[in-house]
């Protein structure tokens, strides 16, 4: 049963939202500094590389990362290719391909492209998902939306309506996936955000992977 790792690893230097703390993995420490182990002191901010956005990300006192269902993180999910030309997913396309009665969905566009390029700088023209495909997803029962870049809405999209019409309805954001070695069909997946307790709870980086289901 093949397996694919559609996370993306966690490194000094890595692409990070304009704005957001830089990694830092440091050695704490070392057995060739003649500790008696190896620790490392790691240092990034929860939105890093593949995460999950809990609704409190961007709603006072909403659900906190820790508290998402596993029943939705867990299960079936439909992978989308996105053409390379689209700067964006519309309404159109939403109603078209994705399938009636899905509960989670990952898009995978050019953006995936970006992870490989070796280039580290943030990429402002990424494709991303417009407000009324959004909630055109809310309106069919989408339980967990998925996004090749580190986030799902447009580059500085005043008042973030994206992220509201779907974190207002309880839906998971899973952002900065590498879906590049994945063909379009149905998988189980699996997202596992660390289980952060405490601050804002606003979303955790996670480990996350897709399994053939036949």
């Amino acid at each position: 049963m093949p397996i694919y790792d559609i996370s993306v690893p966690l490194m000094h230097g890595m692409t990070i939202y304009p704005g957001d703390p830089d990694i830092q993995i440091q050695d704490w420490n070392a057995i060739s500094k003649g500790d008696s182990a190896n620790l490392s002191f790691l240092h990034f901010g929860a939105h890093t590389g593949t995460h999950v956005d809990a609704p409190a990300h961007f709603i006072e006192g909403a659900p906190q990362v820790e508290s998402l269902p596993l029943e939705v993180l867990i299960g079936e999910v439909q992978v989308v290719d996105v053409p390379d030309k689209a700067d964006s997913i519309d309404q159109a396309f939403v109603n078209e391909r994705c399938a009636p009665g899905i509960s989670r969905v990952l898009f995978k566009t050019r953006n995936s492209g970006f992870w490989r390029s070796g280039d580290s700088e943030f990429k402002r023209n990424y494709c991303y998902l417009e407000l009324l495909a959004a909630e055109h997803l809310v309106a069919n029962g989408i339980r967990l939306v998925g996004i090749d870049y580190l986030s799902i809405e447009k580059f500085r999209n005043p008042g973030h309506p994206t992220h509201l019409a779907l974190l207002s309805k309880g839906v998971v954001i899973v952002e900065g996936l590498d879906l590049s070695d994945v063909p379009e069909g149905r998988y189980e997946l699996i997202c596992l955000p660390l289980r952060v307790r405490g601050g804002k709870g606003d979303g955790a980086p996670a480990r996350v992977v897709l399994r053939t289901l036949d």
